[in-house]
């Protein structure tokens, strides 16, 4: 009973969007209401000291953009928050993507301006492929931008999503007189200065009252009248059941560096958004209702503190209740551990938990013993599935800078590529060791992160490579001797697993023709 009511107080979800579509202004705001900060950061200001609570490491604050997924946990109204804030830039989409992995839903944030765009589409495919429950959240409603039915039918067409309007804006840009919260019945009039009052929200369940007039003027409350009309006759009302199961995404309208609206999708998202949902294993489903504990590794984070060179492995809890210094199943390793600082996460700052549930996201300090899609339980030997690794689009050769700190370069590479950030590949013939990314900006980040948190210096050189698949083959055989065919393009993974090197698509057209018992695979799991 005692397990069934926390679970059922856990909300955990993600934040996804195209870069500078407002995602980590929201989830400050978002802090903001739990109480969990006391100011918000400024996102985009290199001149002053405070930045996003989730932005935590150096070079995000020198860029003002996210580069590494932070998790966030508050409570809010009885309800226990998870938040993880991914990146939105493409060139760390890895790491969101199996973010996603960890998360029961999702909020999906658009300008206003822009509409939907390409990272936007490629994000919401990954929550579709696994049906997780969105909720859309039209941001930047405080400047000019589509109008409201245009940003509907754009998000039905690119996204093939089946909306339903919880909330209309009244104005938008310098017009802007505020939002009518269709899930609440309620006005909530705009003011500017970035904390919506109690007074600023009014009551009206009947749309032909004199009082709509009273506050908007009339011209502004015929229009809202008539464009709460037409969602009612177009639209389909809001079905918790199709939407926990994915098929229909509630959409909201607001302005997040205003805070405006921002309480409306909160309220809203703890009454309807799913508790911790079951996980599928690679033997059978894990019920988070479960008694035993159960729980898997999606990200490593080397170096959060650098002072102390502490190195974080995110565990999800799938099932049970986790207790510090109890001793529990390491699957892949097969011996017990035991955790005796666990911690809770708000960005970078942490705290000691006793206890986590279902849902929850907690750290657990790492000597190299995790690696990501590791599973820990109380002695059931199961892994959990569907955490992806994905076929690199950019290549460079690592060049030693400093002979002298080759340990330090090699520490530093190896626990890098343990967090999922890029994977490495060593040639079969030269013992060459290739960097492959999702984005350019990641070799940026690795650089200055082997610098600044391992001491050693790196360059790159260029490297024709078109595609890294992972290659496998029933015939053993004929393995062996496409190893010793094709030795030049190929390469060991991180893992051991064997690579092929393809430096053109015709060149790997090539090759798969002329083995069609050779398996090219372009994902792996983890």
């Amino acid at each position: 009973m005692f397990l069934t009511k926390e679970i059922e107080k856990r909300r955990t979800f993600g934040i996804i969007s195209h870069p500078d579509a407002g995602k980590t202004t929201l989830t400050e705001k978002l802090l903001l209401f739990g109480g969990a900060i006391q100011v918000a950061g400024a996102v985009k200001s290199n001149k002053i000291k405070r930045h996003a609570t989730s932005d935590f490491m150096e070079i995000e604050r020198q860029r003002g953009i996210s580069v590494a997924t932070s998790v966030m946990a508050f409570d809010y109204c009885g309800k226990r928050i998870n938040i993880l804030d991914t990146p939105g830039h493409q060139d760390f989409a890895e790491d969101t993507y199996r973010t996603l992995t960890a998360v029961d839903s999702a909020i999906v944030v658009i300008d206003v301006a822009k509409g939907v765009e390409p990272q936007t589409e490629k994000l919401v495919n990954v929550c579709k492929d696994r049906n997780t429950p969105m909720i859309v959240f039209i941001n930047k409603l405080d400047r000019e931008g589509l109008d409201g039915f245009e940003l509907l039918d754009e998000i039905e067409e690119k996204l093939d999503m089946k909306v339903c309007p919880l909330s209309w804006p009244v104005g938008m840009g310098q017009r802007l007189k505020g939002v009518y919260n269709i899930f609440e019945r309620k006005l909530n009039l705009f003011r500017p200065h970035g904390k919506q009052e109690d007074e600023d929200t009014i009551v009206i369940s009947d749309l032909n009252s004199d009082e709509l007039e009273h506050h908007l003027g009339e011209k502004e409350a015929d229009e809202l009248r008539s464009e709460l009309e037409i969602i009612e006759t177009v639209y389909p009302t809001l079905d918790i059941e199709k939407y926990r199961a994915g098929k229909l995404n509630p959409v909201f309208f607001g302005s997040a560096i205003n805070n405006f609206g921002v309480k409306e999708l909160l309220d809203c998202f703890i009454s309807i958004a799913p508790g911790p949902l079951a996980r599928q294993t690679d033997s059978r489903t894990v019920e988070p209702t479960e008694k035993n504990f159960s729980g898997f590794v999606f990200k490593i984070h080397a170096n959060m503190d650098p002072r102390h060179r502490d190195r974080i492995a995110f565990l999800r809890i799938c099932s049970g209740k986790f207790e510090r210094n109890v001793n529990y199943q390491h699957v892949r390793l097969g011996r017990q551990m035991r955790f005796s600082n666990p911690t809770a996460f708000m960005a970078e700052k942490k705290s000691i938990v006793d206890e986590a549930f279902p849902g929850d996201i907690i750290g657990l300090y790492d000597s190299g013993n995790f690696k990501i899609g590791d599973t820990l339980t109380e002695g059931e030997s199961i892994k959990f599935v569907g955490i992806p690794n994905f076929s690199p689009e950019q290549f460079r050769y690592v060049v030693n800078k400093d002979p002298m700190k080759t340990k330090q370069l090699d520490k530093g590479l190896d626990q890098l590529m343990d967090e999922g950030v890029a994977q490495l590949f060593t040639k079969l013939d030269n013992n060459r060791k290739i960097i492959g990314t999702v984005g350019a900006l990641q070799f940026e980040v690795i650089q200055y992160r082997l610098e600044h948190e391992y001491g050693a210096k790196c360059d790159y050189e260029p490297v024709s490579i078109y595609k890294a698949c992972w290659i496998n083959s029933k015939d053993k055989e004929k393995l062996r001797e496409f190893e010793l065919r094709r030795k030049n393009n190929l390469a060991y993974d991180k893992k051991g697993q064997l690579v092929f090197l393809a430096e053109s698509q015709w060149a790997l057209q090539r090759v798969q023709e002329a083995h069609p018992e050779i398996e090219f695979l372009f994902k792996s799991e983890i």
